[in-house]
């Protein structure tokens, strides 16, 4: 006998309600950066509906730091990181996936024990072991600690358990290796997974700012997060329409690529069920 439980009206409307609340509160911020960052100065801190728009925020804030050469930082970081973490992640998944060896199970929870470390509690190890290779103040130095994921791991590895192992026997009859099955068989239907992956580290290593702060020190190797906290820490005062001008121009390459591939993004994530 199953009982169903229906909630009244107003239980209804207040539960939409508050989802509005905490919408309207969560998107507030990003409202007035935008806001202020398409209008004059002289209304960063008042709203006028027929106040006029203008893009000199924006030239402003590019002319008054060297933000190309942290876009092309970023970009290189970011890169270099993820195709680390999608090659790594994907051996390491495939193996733990697929074959049978020794101490297999105890490696898997080793790897899953990182989930559980704060990256932040690694910070002065991290720097020592960066200044004996003399990598500090460089963009390898801010990528090497994010080169083995544990969360790409378990990602991957779950997705390519979903993964029929009649194909894997397929695959092998007809003579392929195991690189090979690999390559050709659970990479291009583990693809929804990847670019969910790839968002996910592409967004927090654009974002990550205490860690490239510590190991950075010059324009040649900064990221946009260090670069934007130097910019904005003026000794003039702070002029809020170039600094969300700045902020809107770091944060777009990301609010775009969700946008792309955001139903890739949820899917990934609904299929990656512990098995």
């Amino acid at each position: 006998m199953s009982i169903v439980v229906e909630r009244s009206i107003p239980g209804r409307l207040l539960e939409a309600g508050g989802a509005w609340l905490l919408g309207l509160l969560w998107i507030l911020p990003l409202a007035y950066a935008v806001w202020t960052a398409f209008h004059p100065p002289e209304f960063s801190t008042r709203f006028e509906l027929f106040a006029p728009l203008t893009l000199q925020n924006f030239s402003n804030a590019w002319q008054a730091a060297p933000f190309a050469r942290y876009f092309l930082n970023t970009f290189l970081l970011v890169s270099l990181i993820l195709a680390a973490q999608l090659v790594i992640g994907t051996l390491a998944a495939y193996a733990f996936a697929r074959f049978e060896f020794i101490g297999r199970d105890i490696a898997f929870m080793l790897v899953l024990v990182q989930l559980m470390i704060m990256p932040d509690v690694l910070i002065v190890e991290n720097y020592r072991t960066m200044s004996v290779f003399g990598l500090v103040d460089s963009i390898p130095a801010i990528a090497l600690p994010y080169m083995a994921s544990a969360f790409g791991i378990f990602l991957l590895r779950q997705t390519f358990k979903t993964i029929p192992r009649e194909l894997d026997e397929a695959a092998r009859v007809e003579g392929a290796t195991a690189l090979q099955v690999l390559w050709m068989v659970y990479v291009p239907l583990a693809k929804p997974t990847y670019i969910a992956y790839g968002l996910v580290s592409v967004s927090y290593h654009w974002n990550n700012f205490l860690w490239p702060l510590i190991v950075t020190n010059s324009v040649t190797s900064r990221p946009l997060t260090v670069g934007l906290q130097v910019f904005s820490s003026g000794d003039q005062g702070v002029d809020w329409s170039i600094i969300t001008a700045a902020t809107l121009m770091t944060a777009a390459p990301l609010l775009i690529a969700f946008l792309l591939f955001q139903r890739q993004f949820v899917q990934s994530f609904m299929r990656a069920g512990i098995r």
